[in-house]
């Protein structure tokens, strides 16, 4: 298998998807395009063969002091040297990550996680960021610590989602 990314555009033919969760197929094939038309989001579909595979979409975040655990805040301040500790650091937020049922048990997360970063460190851009940010599903939270993802906030009990980063400068090593 190939895999190809393919930015959603407005003109693109969406073709069926199907991840198991109505909300994120619902985004894929309703509001996708209309956020990167409002400038919110940016959507990035992963193919095989014409066939969509999963999709990420992308947006900017900050991981600022005030949203973050004192022990994630703390952590996030060692990587930096005093004279560039700032009350906000900044970050791409992954909005939406999703695997078609087709695809799923393959591997294929992890390798969209790879193809994810790897993109974002080589596009040079006139701004930059230091983290990658989710907002996981708990279900999801393992996946992403798999993929050195680290939490953001401690979760309580009721909580659906859990905030993660994954430092961008690890790649570099």
């Amino acid at each position: 298998m190939r895999m190809k990314v393919i930015p959603l555009t407005s003109d693109y033919e969406m073709k069926p998807f199907d991840c198991g969760d109505a909300e994120l197929n619902g985004f894929l094939l309703h509001e996708a395009k209309a956020f990167a038309e409002s400038r919110l989001a940016n959507t990035f579909l992963i193919c095989d063969d014409g066939a969509i595979v999963g999709y990420f979409s992308l947006f900017n975040d900050k991981i600022a002091k005030q949203d973050v655990s004192k022990a994630a805040w703390r952590k996030i301040k060692k990587l930096f040297p005093h004279s560039k500790h700032f009350g906000s650091y900044p970050a791409v937020k992954i909005g939406r990550f999703a695997i078609s049922l087709q695809y799923r048990n393959r591997g294929m997360g992890h390798k969209m996680m790879v193809v994810l970063q790897y993109r974002l460190k080589r596009e040079t851009t006139s701004s930059t960021f230091r983290f990658l940010t989710v907002d996981a599903y708990q279900g999801a939270v393992p996946f992403y610590e798999r993929n050195g993802f680290k939490r953001l906030t401690s979760t309580e009990e009721g909580d659906t989602t859990c905030g993660m980063y994954f430092d961008m400068k690890t790649l570099d090593v």
